[in-house]
């Protein structure tokens, strides 16, 4: 491992011969200084980490730079020649039509002049105003003096209330653009004079999280019978303490959920799952009897990791490996034949064996009367890792539609990072909830091709989407 030019790991190693060699240290100052030379490693080891050799963002790379553009780096940045470009399309009914009259004060004289038809150009605007239907209800008495009143619309049941349109668009805001409770409120009061308070925002969102217990139940099913399903986890903070969110989807299905680790069987997917999983190997997800896929853009990253920081070179054509059955599968068609797929699955384990010798267990001489395993360097663990693994790690190779990463899962739980980068946290247990929801129905919706402004009109109308009756599009 190198830090501008200088070589951390040989220091260190320098540092330890000559540390052994001292015979008049006391105790407390060789402990003192082994200590410090395990946390000089610590730290370097950080100092090097990025987006890709291991699982940090690419947002917290330094001074990150783009990847170069593939394909013909000689072209011009934009459209080019012979695309079909979107543009904005003249409309045959407009909203309003102003006439222009010429001013006949500015034409030459001497002349007749008779109209020939008219040049057309529109202007697409917006007009943001608030609109108030009043709904006057008839009232009738009889001869008896009884009153009878004319029924109002279902749901109109207050003096004065806010609309769907409103509840709709303040949700949309929220949870699809993220945009913070205060700033919803000055843009209703700003931009269409409706005086909506934080409270009331957060009263729409808890409705339409309570409208949408019935189609979480329904992806949680659906989940569950699917013959491919992605599952990931990420961390939140709630009132400066952490927990934990756990999502399942697949691609044609989302679904969050706030919950311990320990109690992941309360979800009610993994238990009732049968198809393949795709995972990071956190080890929960294997106390689950189904077919297991890892997720192989984890273990590009530790590769690279392990060749940058350790000159492992085995995994660096660890990474060429992978990458070449990646192609191999996708130029296949997405699955290879038998005798294709064991010449890779050969190649592999020699190249594991390859790596044994470059990368060996640690010397059993060396327990000094610990008990357990011994601890192992994060290059050996890896190799154990797809050694111990293999059918997983290759899972891709042999089974049709089964991807080569997890990176389903990980898509879907990146709006979970997004807001947390906006809010820094969520203020309560009941907001984090509302938000799991309320994304996993949006997502979902995004994925059968409906925007989030249909989807969250059709919730308020009390409505659920066609997709919701279609079952058999939502099995892959």
């Amino acid at each position: 491992m190198k830090i501008e030019g200088f070589d951390v790991n040989s220091a260190i190693e320098g540092a330890k011969e000559l540390l052994g060699k001292e015979q008049d240290l006391s105790p407390a100052l060789r402990s003192a200084l082994e200590t410090l030379l395990i946390l000089v490693a610590l730290l370097a080891n950080r100092l090097n980490l990025n987006s890709t050799n291991s699982s940090k963002p690419p947002s917290t790379d330094p001074n990150r730079k783009k990847s170069s553009r593939k394909g013909n780096s000689a072209r011009k940045p934009g459209g080019q020649k012979g695309r079909n470009g979107i543009t904005l399309e003249r409309v045959d009914d407009p909203d309003e039509v102003k006439v222009l009259k010429i001013d006949r004060r500015t034409l030459p004289r001497g002349q007749e002049y008779r109209e020939v038809g008219y040049e057309i150009r529109q202007v697409v605007d917006i007009d943001i105003a608030r609109f108030l239907t009043e709904y006057r209800a008839q009232v009738l008495e009889g001869g008896q003096g009884n009153c009878f009143v004319a029924v109002f619309p279902e749901g109109v049941n207050r003096p004065i209330q806010y609309g769907l349109n409103v509840k709709a668009n303040a949700v949309y805001m929220s949870q699809q653009q993220l945009i913070p409770y205060d700033r919803i409120r000055d843009h209703f009061q700003e931009q269409m004079h409706i005086p909506v308070s934080v409270g009331s925002v957060f009263n729409f969102n808890k409705e339409a999280y309570d409208r949408l217990e019935p189609f979480e139940q329904w992806a949680k099913r659906e989940l569950a019978k699917s013959a491919v399903l992605h599952v990931d986890e990420t961390s939140i903070n709630i009132g400066g303490q952490r927990h934990w969110l756990h999502c399942a989807s697949n691609e044609a299905l989302t679904c969050s959920i706030l919950m311990p680790s320990e109690v992941m069987d309360e979800i009610g997917i993994l238990p009732f799952f049968g198809g393949v999983l795709c995972h990071d190997r956190w080890k929960p997800y294997y106390r689950y009897e189904c077919t297991h896929a890892l997720c192989n853009a984890h273990h590009l990253r530790e590769l690279e990791r392990a060749w940058e920081h350790d000159q492992q070179q085995w995994a660096k054509e660890m990474q060429t490996l992978l990458t070449d059955i990646r192609q191999a599968v996708e130029d296949a068609g997405g699955q290879l034949l038998p005798d294709a797929a064991e010449l890779w699955r050969q190649r592999y384990r020699k190249l594991l064996e390859k790596a044994e010798i470059e990368c060996p267990p640690p010397d059993e001489k060396q327990r000094k009367g610990k008990r357990g395993r011994l601890k192992r360097s994060k290059a050996r663990n890896l190799l154990e890792r797809l050694r111990d693994f293999e059918h997983d790690v290759l899972r891709f190779v042999v089974a049709n539609n089964i991807p080569f990463t997890n990176n389903q899962g990980e898509n879907d739980l990146r709006m979970t990072k997004v807001q947390q980068k906006i809010s820094g946290c969520f203020r309560s247990m009941d907001g984090a909830k509302i938000f799991c929801r309320v994304r996993s129905y949006l997502s979902t919706c995004r994925k059968q091709g409906m925007t989030a402004t249909q989807v969250l009109t059709l919730l308020f109308q009390g409505k659920q989407p066609d997709f919701m009756n279609c079952n058999d599009a939502l099995s892959g």
